[in-house]
């Protein structure tokens, strides 16, 4: 029996791997009637195993535009255990029936930017609210905040993403030109104009949900970005939004945005005419 390779599980968070692929229909119509059953039951039975498995999530989705027919975003915290996924994923419906077109791996992540508890004491419960350390109603407020960022915490490295129809991912890196250097800038600096931009990612909040992944060193962009909704115009009008804040204005260059469809897998076998 060959050894199983040991885990590569990253201290904290899990691994995330987007994947894109085109349908290669006359690959597919070469194969029979009783081929094609067994291609489709063999990808459901392989969807069922990946969600059925220890800490591993699989969204599945139509890819609204020709840049991909089907997506997948798979979170897992094992490397090995994702590449293998990948691998069977790529070839489940058959030999080149699957072409990938697109990939994105990154790790799920806390930010640098989080307020921290010292930060909220003294920024907000001494200084904006008045309060006295050890009165009952620092005592509460500090206790709010602190299940508060634990329940954010929670869901930034170990998130469990709904079944909301729309699925949007692009990937973004901050800028290194010239006086636009996001890198040159001091901790403060870049903390205050984050704060910003979450300002506004927090008036989307029931209509956005927002996953933030991170991948220097691991992928061609710094970070990834999905975003989950109901609606397509609130993932139109939250990016727009955000184009305004200086973080991205003068600091931020994205890459291809993909949308797609979360569909159960009948459909989405229906949905790419297979």
């Amino acid at each position: 029996m060959i050894p199983k390779p040991t885990p590569l599980i990253p201290r904290e968070g899990w691994h995330v791997m987007h994947l894109y692929y085109h349908v290669d229909h006359s690959q597919w119509a070469c194969l029979s009637h009783d081929e094609q059953r067994a291609a489709k039951t063999r990808l459901t039975q392989l969807v069922q195993e990946i969600r059925s498995t220890e800490n591993s999530h699989l969204l599945t989705f139509a890819v609204a535009t020709p840049k991909a027919d089907i997506g997948f975003m798979l979170l897992t915290p094992d490397l090995h255990v994702a590449n293998a996924f990948e691998k069977r994923i790529t070839l489940s419906l058959g030999v080149d029936v699957l072409n990938p077109c697109y990939s994105y791996l990154s790790q799920t992540e806390s930010s640098e930017y989080t307020t921290s508890a010292e930060q909220y004491i003294q920024e907000t419960l001494i200084t904006e609210k008045g309060l006295v350390q050890g009165s009952v109603e620092f005592e509460t407020a500090l206790k709010e905040f602190e299940d508060r960022m634990a329940h954010y915490l929670q869901h930034r490295l170990y998130p469990v993403l709904p079944d909301w129809p729309v699925i949007c991912f692009y990937p973004m890196s901050k800028r290194r030109s010239g006086s636009d250097n996001w890198y040159s800038l001091n901790y403060k600096a870049r903390r205050e104009l984050m704060a910003g931009h979450a300002r506004v990612g927090r008036t989307y909040s029931g209509r956005i949900l927002q996953l933030i992944t991170g991948s220097t060193g691991l992928d061609e962009y710094e970070w990834g970005v999905t975003l989950l909704a109901k609606d397509t115009i609130d993932v139109k009008s939250i990016v727009y939004e955000m184009r305004f804040d200086e973080v991205s204005a003068r600091y931020a260059d994205f890459g291809d945005f993909y949308i797609g469809m979360q569909l159960p897998l009948d459909e989405l076998f229906n949905r790419v005419c297979l």
